[in-house]
């Protein structure tokens, strides 16, 4: 039975400002009453069958007209929130839009809060967290690949593994549990092996599962990349060549970048953010110098650092001493202005690129060539199913832990009613993934971060 909230609310769900249509939509046990008033409460929206769209006029409460609109009518539960929608289409202007909702709220309705929908979406059972959570990230997708991956994330998958992954858990302490309360019965029993085995099984599925974060959220996120180098070897006319357009100003006197520059583009997919980073150099200029400082700060936190250099004054000592600084982090070696001169690829940790950011050489091997330096870091899952959110990598990680808690248990002899305890909290972490053991206050933490309208 679906849960119904005490109150219907509506709120509007089509993006802020002006555009050809606006939607606002109302939920609960009085959508289809308040719909029906809005259609001038001859009884066309409170009678209408089911998933069915119907044109009309929305009246006040004088029974002025104030625009005119189709209204989608939605029984539930076979609707997202589980719940009686009517979703009201009108103009777009912020003047209409804003018009219908006063008049929804006004008829018995209010105003939903960022998230309510979707909440309500849970509560009915139409939704676990994992696809709420998904819900948002297409929404903020910055790329084709975070789009299709979101959706994978919307269709259930991650739900089906946990469940999956609970579901042995759960076998696993009935089996312990039946051999404490029934030591002398004729049941069926698992050895001490057979519970390491099953337990091992299960951590390596969560090994796999969480060694696929650091993909999804490249994927997610988008990949950040700190261009960098000694000053005038080309970096801002590399980003402005990787961007197509003049995102940074380009002069051939030294220092012109002082503050960093970022842009973004998209490869194969994946969202790229490029930042073009002032020249490294001692300087006696406070302001350069600050710029310097903020270079090699966003240097630290990238997930590909292409460092840059200028083929005709070939690799430098002070190059070679930042890639061996470096050598931890993933990078690109790019060999810029070859077409002036070339230099042989030097023998350093990272793969060389050859470009001319003039002459348009070689940039769409760099953008590929970053996409790819990143991804080598990042194993892909072989069910093309990635952990993108941070709290449900982080729950992941904290049921690994109390399996690898029961393995050492296990070896060690504990006795069974304390082997238990590990097991039952990977069960119930698991289940924080999916909302089936979330907390209210866990529920306000992640609606909370929704929009409006969703």
């Amino acid at each position: 039975m679906p849960i119904h909230e005490a109150q219907t609310i509506a709120q509007i769900v089509t993006a802020p400002g002006k555009g050809a249509v606006g939607i606002i939509r109302i939920s609960g046990d009085e959508a289809l009453a308040i719909g029906d008033g809005l259609a001038g409460g001859r009884g066309m929206i409170a009678r209408a069958a089911s998933h069915t769209i119907h044109y009309g006029w929305v009246h006040d409460r004088e029974g002025n007209r104030l625009d005119e609109a189709l209204f989608m009518v939605m029984h539930g539960p076979r609707t997202y929130t589980g719940e009686d929608v009517v979703e009201v289409q009108c103009h777009g202007g912020p003047v209409a839009v804003g018009e219908v909702l006063r008049e929804a709220c006004a008829r018995g309705a209010r105003p939903a809060e960022a998230g309510e929908f979707s909440r309500r979406a849970f509560l009915n059972g139409k939704i676990d967290l994992s696809r709420a959570e998904a819900i948002m990230d297409l929404v903020e997708a910055k790329s084709d690949g975070a789009l299709k991956l979101a959706a994978r994330q919307k269709s259930g998958r991650t739900e089906e593994l946990v469940d999956g992954l609970r579901a042995a858990i759960l076998e696993l302490i009935a089996y312990i549990q039946a051999d404490l309360d029934f030591p002398e019965d004729d049941i069926d029993r698992l050895d001490k092996a057979a519970y390491r085995d099953r337990a091992e099984g299960l951590a390596h599925d969560l090994e796999d599962l969480v060694r696929t974060a650091t993909r999804g959220r490249l994927y997610r996120d988008g990949i950040t990349v700190a261009l960098c180098g000694r000053a005038n070897v080309g970096k801002s006319s590399l980003l402005n060549a990787l961007t197509g357009r003049n995102t940074a100003i380009v002069t051939n006197i030294p220092g012109t970048t002082r503050d960093s520059v970022e842009a973004n583009i998209q490869v194969d997919g994946l969202a790229l953010r490029l930042i073009d980073t002032a020249g490294l150099r001692k300087t006696d200029d406070l302001v350069e110098q600050i710029g310097v400082d903020r270079a090699k700060d966003i240097v630290r936190g990238a997930d590909v650092i292409a460092y840059c250099l200028a083929a005709p004054e070939g690799l430098q000592p002070v190059d070679r001493a930042f890639i061996e600084d470096h050598r931890d982090q993933v990078g690109l070696l790019v060999i810029n202005q070859v077409d002036l001169s070339d230099m042989p690829s030097p023998d350093l940790p990272w793969p060389a690129v050859r470009t001319s950011a003039l002459a348009g050489t070689g940039i769409d091997d760099l953008g590929r060539a970053l996409k790819e330096a990143a991804l080598a870091e990042a194993p892909a899952a072989e069910n093309a199913l990635y952990l993108t959110n941070a709290r449900q990598v982080s729950l992941a990680e904290t049921a690994l832990q109390d399996l690898r808690h029961f393995l050492e248990a296990l070896a060690m002899g504990v006795s069974d009613d304390l082997l238990v305890i590990d097991l039952q909290h990977a069960w119930e972490v698991l289940g924080l993934i999916t909302g089936d053991t979330a907390a209210d206050d866990l529920l306000d933490q992640i609606f909370s971060q929704f929009c409006l309208g969703k």
